[in-house]
């Protein structure tokens, strides 16, 4: 069943990847229809976000960031199937980096990095930025459970270079390399909610104490990484600009868990720069503690 859902799937995916920009934003209005109006896909979810994340905002406001946001999220959507096909010259006029000499003057000190990231603007493009360095690049990334589409995905996001890893691949490749003194760079997006048995860190977001992931905190310590944060921004439609900042260079220097508040903050201050850029639909609040 897994491979005649691709089989049906898999032409439209392309057909779509190959549409002009102008008629794949005007496909994405008709899509932004049927999945807000009609669908009415996580509504509960997204509102229930918003009004933790915009208290002081009345519900006019946070109507409008909402429909934003959906706007926005088949946008990011079309976009990343449009990757199947899109050129790096295209890509490269899409999405741009500010400041790409800080990150390889990082690579120059020879010293592995950890290139945080949150769920914000255009995440899926990010992996574009592998073609501008000479680390070897490792997206962290979690399995699909279809296996045609978790092939896919993998296709798609390791079109510029960058090497996939699942989270259960992932120790064992940093160790691997650490081994072989390989520099190399890892991208985690760690801003959503970990599941309930893996809670090891609460801190706060959006003034809500919460569970925070702290794997890539733990992992850059244990190797002694460099952390980098990489902002980015949506210019306008379907274009999209990031800009690095260097986190730390010496993780070990901080107390257990604070770097991932730190993260956190970073991605909240992002966040509130343009709310509807973020992706709401996830249950990020699902883990409380009660007062």
């Amino acid at each position: 069943m897994q491979f005649i859902a691709y089989l049906l799937v898999y032409p439209l995916l392309w057909i779509i990847s190959i549409l002009p920009f102008r008629l794949l934003y005007i496909f994405s209005d008709f899509v932004f229809v049927i999945v807000y109006y009609i669908i009415g896909y996580r509504k509960k979810t997204v509102r229930q976000n918003l009004s933790i994340a915009m208290p002081l905002a009345t519900k006019k406001e946070r109507l409008i960031v909402e429909k934003k946001f959906y706007h926005h999220m088949c946008d990011l959507f079309l976009e990343m199937i449009k990757t199947l096909t899109i050129s790096e010259k295209t890509m490269d006029e899409h999405f741009t980096v500010k400041n790409i000499a800080l990150m390889q003057e990082m690579e120059k000190k020879g010293k592995s990095i950890i290139l945080m990231t949150s769920h914000y603007a255009s995440y899926e493009w990010s992996v574009s930025i592998n073609n501008k360095l000479n680390f070897e690049s490792y997206l962290v990334y979690k399995k699909i459970a279809n296996q045609y589409f978790d092939k896919l995905a993998r296709k798609i996001r390791s079109k510029f270079g960058a090497n996939l890893l699942t989270t259960q691949e992932t120790v064992d490749k940093m160790k691997e390399n650490h081994k072989n003194n390989i520099p190399s760079l890892y991208g985690f997006a760690s801003d959503q909610s970990p599941k309930a048995a893996k809670i090891r860190n609460w801190g706060t977001f959006f003034g809500v104490e919460t569970p925070l992931q702290s794997g890539a905190e733990a992992l850059a310590k244990e190797f002694d990484m460099t952390m980098m944060y990489m902002h980015i921004r949506k210019v306008k439609r379907g274009f999209y600009e990031a800009t690095f900042e260097v986190i730390t260079e010496q993780p070990r220097s901080f107390p257990d868990y604070e770097i991932s508040q730190l993260y956190m903050n970073m991605a909240e201050k992002q966040i509130l720069e343009a709310p509807e850029f973020y992706l709401w639909t996830h249950k990020r609040f699902k883990h409380r503690k009660s007062s």
